[in-house]
């Protein structure tokens, strides 16, 4: 798959020596849902800023659709929608006249076809004669997207898209950037909600101080790190392992209830069948068993405290 975002060695140094990205190098495969995880101040909007112009880099460079952002700003921008943290929209203005001025700036011709397309798209179609003060917070967010998708650009970037959204239309909003990938537009999300990640993204990047510290598909890191646990209710309570299960990566509950297993989903062989058996031959009766698979919230949280280290 063809990379429409490029980025080598990308480098940002503000006055006073701080370093708000130390050499990140990115390729964003063209039609893909890439989501950017980290903890505030990791480098994540400076990232977005930077390949959308806003911010200077200070060394390193960046290509949109084979367009050089510092030699070709233009050319690169005209590709790239961007939706904003913060909510700046003009209060007294309609939701029509926000996102057809919006293409306009872009230098677009009319085309109100599409702009009602892209509204319907957003449930925005009934609001299109209200004014921006008028709505909701989640509804002024769909008008962001819909400013940002008015030029027809082929890559967005949602930077926090559903901060301060509700559960139920933060599922709204997923649904929405499935159907915004199907047609094509590649799609680049920071956020701090793990399960966003989970849910949309086709590979996750996490960034912590300017670095980044992995990209990878998401099946893939769930696979290579995730770890899976078994849970063992115990007919009885016991107060200590037994001695024959040394060998086994082992956690007794405090009440003693319950045994747990750790193991790697990676292994041939995953030991419980030899487990079970040891079990029973220490002498212990089992009443259930339960497995649980790592989140990304787990891992995610992992990585960032290696990095920190």
């Amino acid at each position: 798959m063809t990379a429409i975002v490029d980025i080598q060695d990308l480098k940002k140094t503000y006055e006073g020596g701080f370093e708000a990205l130390k050499g990140v190098t990115l390729a964003i495969k063209e039609g893909e849902i890439l989501a950017l995880l980290g903890p505030n101040g990791a480098g994540k909007t400076t990232l977005i800023s930077t390949i959308c112009g806003i911010t200077t880099s200070t060394a390193g460079s960046i290509h949109v659709g084979g367009f050089c952002v510092d030699k070709d700003f233009r050319g690169a921008r005209s590709l790239i929608g961007l939706v904003p943290q913060e909510i700046n929209l003009e209060p007294f203005e309609t939701v029509w006249n926000t996102v057809q001025f919006s293409r306009g700036l872009f230098g677009k011709r009319r085309d109100d076809a599409y702009l009602e397309k892209i509204l319907r798209q957003l449930s925005l179609w009934d609001k299109r004669k209200s004014r921006i003060m008028e709505l909701s917070g989640g509804m002024k967010r769909r008008v962001l997207i819909a400013k940002a998708l008015s030029h027809e650009p082929r890559v967005l970037f949602l930077d926090e898209p559903t901060a301060g959204v509700d559960v139920e239309l933060r599922k709204d909003m997923w649904d929405t950037v499935a159907q915004l990938k199907a047609d094509g537009v590649t799609i680049i999300l920071t956020t701090h909600y793990i399960e966003e990640a989970e849910a949309i993204a086709d590979r996750v990047g996490v960034i912590n101080k300017g670095q980044l510290l992995l990209i990878e598909e998401k099946a893939d890191l769930m696979k290579r790190l995730g770890q899976k646990q078994l849970r063992v209710e115990l007919q009885d309570p016991i107060a200590a392992l037994p001695d024959g299960l040394g060998d086994y990566d082992l956690t007794l509950s405090e009440d003693g209830a319950s045994v747990v297993y750790t193991y790697d989903t990676k292994a041939d062989r995953t030991g419980i069948t030899k487990l079970l058996a040891d079990l029973a031959g220490a002498g212990l009766s089992l009443r259930d068993l339960q497995t649980e698979q790592s989140s990304l919230e787990d891992i995610f949280v992992g990585l960032v405290k290696e990095g920190q280290s």
